[in-house]
């Protein structure tokens, strides 16, 4: 890495981001990513000591794996953490003072999987999976079809788990609006079949994810901000898209942002690829674009050849280091969440701004078998 890529990837990554009340001290965000290493949904010292290696490691945000919110179907492992109890809750604060001793801003993300839920698993193992319309995502029978109790019940307990961060101390929450769980699952025409005020066209199926950002912003202060992670791709469907057109993303992220999202975190598998035609914007740059709000992008960061290839003075293509920091240059997006790589190698943010990308240890997938 020359010393001119090493001090253009300094100015860039390294400039300070503030919404609300959280500031991160860089441009690097941690992307939530399971593990499932918290026995009984109780994140332990083990968990606090992962985060706070990444923070200390030179991550600005760390985004946390999927937490569970306070509703018997809402989860399908005891081994993933849950964001209620006084135990679960406990073992956040650990986390959270862990992070933020090591320099680091730390957001919990809020999870509800939906009819995604294996039945007989999870916290309750009674609970049916829930859903729209008691459909998959390819629109097989799957579960029950949610209730207006239901409903209720849920964004209540979103917007309890946000309060209980905001009284944690956390920086700030992450929906999980992404991947085909419960949130996407209303937003996706293909398990929303409803005929109530919940389902029908683009913009009836963001009401219950609205309904839910408005309550989260309800029970937190004016400081707190609210990310909201989305996607077009689906767990069993990549090629999915929620939205064929920018008009159609519009529709569905303007209710959004009204109802008080301040960070839209736009999950793609490849950051570099452009979402529509006739333009190299990717998802996080078209959300900036038309909602106004800041971006958080990611998507195989680090993990492809051409990444590395550019400092060692190969081509720097669409998906290495020179093609990353021309999109943030331009303003495309505002920050980049780095996921699989951050696994492999806590010290990644800190070896990229110090110009030591040949240090770095290349991601393994035997690394997931352990919390390290």
């Amino acid at each position: 890495m020359t010393d001119v890529q090493a001090d253009r990837a300094a100015d860039t990554l390294s400039r300070p981001f503030s919404v609300r009340g959280l500031t991160s001290r860089n441009r690097v965000a941690m992307a939530p990513m399971t593990r499932q290493f918290s026995p009984n949904g109780v994140p332990g010292a083990n968990v606090a000591e992962y985060y706070r290696r990444r923070a200390a490691g030179g991550v600005g945000l760390i985004i946390t794996e999927g937490t569970y919110i306070d509703h018997e179907s809402a989860g399908t492992s005891d081994d993933i953490p849950r964001f209620h109890g006084a135990d679960a809750l406990a073992g956040w604060a650990g986390v959270a003072d862990s992070v933020h001793e090591a320099g680091g801003a730390i957001i919990p993300q809020l999870w509800h999987v939906g009819v995604t839920r294996t039945e007989g698993a999870g916290p309750v193992t009674s609970a049916e999976p829930v859903g729209p319309s008691g459909v998959s995502l390819k629109g097989e029978p799957k579960g029950r079809a949610m209730t207006q109790t239901d409903l209720d019940d849920v964004v209540a307990a979103f917007a309890g788990a946000a309060a209980a961060a905001e009284s944690l101390g956390f920086d700030g929450i992450e929906l999980h609006g992404a991947h085909g769980y419960l949130i996407d699952q209303f937003l996706w025409a293909g398990s929303n079949h409803r005929t109530d005020a919940y389902g029908g066209d683009i913009l009836a199926r963001t009401r219950f994810a609205a309904d839910i950002v408005a309550a989260c912003r309800a029970a937190v202060s004016d400081a707190f901000p609210i990310f909201f992670r989305m996607s077009q791709w689906k767990m069993d469907s990549y090629e999915a898209k929620l939205a064929q057109t920018p008009e159609e993303l519009e529709t569905l992220l303007t209710p959004l942002a009204e109802a008080g999202v301040d960070v839209f975190h736009a999950s793609t598998r490849r950051y570099w690829l452009p979402e529509f035609d006739d333009s190299e914007l990717n998802l996080a740059g078209w959300v900036k674009k038309i909602s106004g709000r800041p971006t958080v992008s990611v998507g195989s960061v680090g993990l492809d050849s051409d990444f590395f290839n550019s400092f060692q003075g190969g081509h720097s293509g669409a998906t290495g280091i020179e093609g990353l920091l021309d999109r943030m240059e331009r303003d495309e997006f505002d920050m980049v969440a780095v996921g699989r790589s951050l696994i492999a190698d806590p010290e990644w943010p800190a070896k990229i701004l110090r110009g030591r990308a040949e240090d770095i240890t290349p991601f393994d997938v035997e690394m997931l078998k352990t919390l390290r």
